[in-house]
């Protein structure tokens, strides 16, 4: 295949530590990740991680994990980090990053992702984003908001926020943390510096709209878990129940 989809996965996570460990079902999150995107049939599929912990686990589990260093400021740096180690031939075109914190997400959503750069010949990056119909859904910071002024596709992000502010609710959509990237793209990223919005709103799409790169973007009601609180870890083990 000429696409790779990597899962960087670290344990230390401000919010919720040694996340990606947590057993769910019995089974570390971090290999229902993998399982998802192997199900997915998009790409070829590896882990990459600074920690031996995870290394160990992912070995454990039959699957590829590469290491990286501590050092990265997001986890699209550290993707590149493992592509360049993996992939020295330069054979994958497109790269899927796909966060370690979405155990139960549909393998589909992974390949409309990368369905959504082979359609675009303008698009640096895709990502997803579903409809929001609860109120407190907008105004929880932990869930990460897409601003779309225009829905005419191709639809393409304008910004990115925790938080509304002075943004019109109507054309707020709920980001799912999966990201497709162009190789070129993936690099011009990584070579830019983290804007000052990133730093602030922890959001590396920020780094990518604050230097004009283009952010094509498709809709899904199919909404997965993402586990960044103890109360995400509950719900998302009561559903695998």
């Amino acid at each position: 295949m000429e696409n790779l989809i990597i899962i960087p996965a670290r344990l230390e996570s401000s919010r919720l530590p040694n996340k990606p460990l947590a057993e769910i079902a019995g089974v570390p999150m971090i290999i229902h990740v993998m399982n998802r995107a192997i199900e997915s049939k998009c790409g070829d599929v590896i882990i990459a991680t600074p920690n031996k912990e995870i290394f160990d686990i992912v070995n454990f589990y039959n699957g590829i994990a590469i290491m990286t260093k501590f050092s990265h400021e997001s986890g699209s740096d550290r993707i590149f980090e493992a592509l360049e180690k993996y992939d020295k031939n330069k054979k994958y075109k497109i790269i899927i990053n796909l966060q370690g914190d979405l155990p139960n997400i549909n393998p589909l959503l992974i390949n409309l992702t990368y369905k959504l750069l082979t359609e675009d010949s303008s698009a640096d990056i895709s990502t997803l984003c579903s409809p929001i119909f609860n109120k407190r859904e907008i105004e929880n910071p932990n869930i990460v908001k897409a601003y779309i002024k225009n829905l005419v596709r191709p639809i393409y992000a304008n910004d990115f926020v925790r938080i509304p502010g002075s943004y019109e609710h109507k054309k707020l959509f709920h980001h799912l943390g999966i990201y497709g990237y162009k190789r070129r793209s993936l690099k011009k990223f990584i070579s830019l510096s983290q804007s000052p919005r990133e730093k602030e709103l922890k959001l590396e799409q920020l780094r990518a709209l604050d230097n004009g790169m283009k952010i094509v973007i498709d809709f899904t009601d199919d909404i997965p878990i993402g586990v960044d609180t103890e109360n995400d870890l509950n719900n998302i083990r009561k559903e695998f129940e």
